[in-house]
């Protein structure tokens, strides 16, 4: 009964946030209405007593109440879902936030109130001082390092409470080399796919995948987003998702989609890994539990450690933090006021804010409904710096790749906003990183080139962000994974008439039988058929395939191409498209005795 209680009073106070994060930053928060799909008539009724308590508990805070689906309205709903033995479904609501937005907004708004806030600053390690009246060493700061510069400071305080997530342990031991670990880091994958993959307002959850790991697939950002997975790791400053769990995702997510709907690893836009920092609890008689909620303690020396929770909870991890703080250092404070306390933007938000936006400064709609739902009210500071298109319409707002909202204003804003690194501003400013490798890769000139201007870089210190962010999206956004799909030793497993097919459309281009392709190979049937490329972009073109980077496209290299495509490995290429786009303009120029196929690539 004392864990059932537990349990109580945990999922209570998660919803009790929950209601509050939605009143405090709504232009960040809202409801998301979730599927459970049933294949067994018998968890209909078992899933729907859960969530009814679920409902139940959340009392008036509820966002929306749950309810159960017909197989047919299931299927109205998420199309894609797979049919063959579904009874029904039950939904449910929950929260879903813009989480980078929402930690720089809670940043931003303790400054506002009067925090010393520092970006880029790191714990070399503790100060302490020896207390008269005990004689016992106390903590009484920190040696920090500007990790930019690489100067060093201290910071004096009554009090240090050590909030690092999966790092806790590395700040308990600068305190106590003896004290024994209570972080248990677990790895958890999530990918990006093309919004296509689920309906635009529905999600789906599956409570039990094949090896009993909870599996989730979520509108996001006009994307959908799966994951997650849950494996022991060490703690890194920089984890890298692994192939085997883009891939464990993948199939889980191929067991609940329609079999019309094929899942391509092609498909997978990014792949990232984030890490969960689970605790035990130092107080508790068995110290080896996981503890399901947060845990806060003061160490001999006074350092105040907060350990676990979760995002939803961040605000009464918060308070728990500085009650713990005022207690075990008698310090002065009033009750606590962050219940109900706006966040930066929330103030004057509107759902029709951003009508606003286009009315009064000419940005796309889809562009105005981005900057309203990313900083509030604060948008109209970002739509003033806004530079003119030169076009009838938009009148202003250029956005940094076509397919995204978002425009190079915000870059300009960013840094007003403390972003220092190329970094910053495609996974945490904007979220390129996370919705499109590719499309923050080509964005990064010319993010690099305003953040240049504003933060008067050198052309070394360009080139050294450009690398640095090249990196960050190959090794921990998934583009190592991405390009590691199409190699050059790649298996061709084409059969002959495919073979043949795609040989003589290689050899539309390649007039002169040399073998390979080049760029001036591509201009020439392009010219024929009147489209027009610049260069760099053919270049470019040419790239995503050249697989050993000697300037041409090979036979073998166009086959491999050909056969990773049909296997799902590959999507999108564009080579792969303007070839057949081309095959098939040539075509239409001589007289066709059958009807041609409208198959595939």
């Amino acid at each position: 009964m004392r864990l059932d209680f537990e349990q109580y009073r945990m999922v209570k106070e998660a919803l009790h946030e929950r209601a509050n994060l939605l009143e405090i930053a709504p232009h960040l928060s809202g409801p998301l209405p979730i599927m459970l799909p049933v294949y067994k008539w018998w968890q209909l009724p078992y899933y729907w007593v859960g969530i009814k308590l679920y409902d139940l508990v959340a009392g008036s805070q509820c966002l929306k109440s749950s309810y159960v689906l017909s197989k047919s309205r299931a299927l109205e709903l998420f199309p894609m879902l797979q049919k063959d033995r579904l009874v029904g479904a039950i939904v449910y609501y929950d929260g879903q936030h813009n989480d980078a937005r929402m930690n720089l907004a809670i940043a931003l708004t303790a400054a506002r109130y009067g925090a010393a806030t520092a970006n880029y600053t790191e714990v070399v390690h503790l100060l302490k001082k020896t207390d008269p009246k005990s004689g016992k060493e106390r903590v009484c700061g920190a040696r920090c390092r500007d990790v930019l510069t690489g100067q060093e400071f201290d910071v004096k305080a009554k009090c240090v409470i050590n909030a690092t997530g999966p790092f806790t342990d590395s700040v308990r031991k600068m305190d106590d080399q003896e004290v024994s670990n209570i972080c248990q880091p677990s790895a958890g994958v999530h990918i990006v796919m093309p919004g296509y993959y689920s309906p635009d307002n529905m999600g789906l959850l599956d409570p039990a995948t094949s090896d009993g790991r909870v599996i989730f697939f979520l509108p996001w950002e006009k994307m959908t987003i799966a994951g997650t997975t849950d494996t022991p790791t060490e703690v890194t400053p920089h984890p890298i998702p692994t192939e085997e769990d883009i891939n464990f995702i993948l199939t889980e997510v191929r067991n609940y989609l329609s079999c019309d709907v094929e899942v391509r690893r092609g498909d997978v836009l990014a792949a990232w890994s984030g890490i969960r920092p689970l605790v035990t609890d130092p107080s508790s008689k068995d110290t080896q539990s996981i503890s399901r909620n947060h845990v806060v303690a003061v160490s001999d020396s006074g350092l105040v450690t907060i350990a676990g929770g979760k995002w939803t909870t961040y605000r009464s991890m918060a308070q728990d933090t500085i009650d713990a703080a005022i207690q075990a250092h008698n310090l002065k404070a009033g009750p606590c006021k962050t219940v109900g306390l706006l966040l930066q933007g929330a103030k004057d938000w509107s759902p029709t804010l951003y009508i606003r936006l286009v009315q009064d400064y000419g940005l796309e709609s889809e562009v105005a409904q981005h900057l309203a739902s990313t900083y509030g009210d604060k948008a109209f500071e970002v739509a003033k710096i806004a530079q003119v298109t030169g076009k009838r319409w938009p009148i202003v707002g250029k956005r940094l790749v076509s397919e995204f909202p978002y425009i190079e204003a915000e870059i300009t804003y960013g840094v007003k906003e403390y972003a220092c690194t190329a970094v910053d501003m495609i996974s945490r400013r904007t979220r390129l990183a996370f919705l499109n490798v590719q499309a923050a890769d080509e964005a990064l000139p010319r993010i690099i080139a305003i953040m240049g201007k504003e933060l008067h870089w050198s052309e070394q210190k360009k080139k050294e962000e450009l690398e640095s962010a090249k990196k960050f999206l190959y090794y921990e956004m998934g583009y190592k994974a991405k390009s590691e799909q199409l190699t050059d030793s790649s298996e061709i497993t084409l059969i002959p008439s495919d073979i043949d097919r795609y040989e003589k459309r290689f050899h539309m281009f390649d007039k002169e039988k040399k073998g390979f392709i080049t760029i001036l190979d591509v201009q020439s049937v392009l010219e024929s058929i009147s489209i027009q490329i610049d260069e760099n972009t053919l270049h470019e073109i040419l790239n995503e395939v050249d697989l050993n980077k000697n300037g041409q496209v090979e036979l073998n290299e166009f086959l491999q191409l050909m056969s990773a495509i049909q296997k799902g490995y590959v999507s999108g290429s564009r080579l792969a498209v303007l070839m057949k786009t081309a095959e098939e303009n040539l075509r239409e120029r001589v007289v066709i005795p059958v009807d041609r196929s409208g198959g595939g690539l």
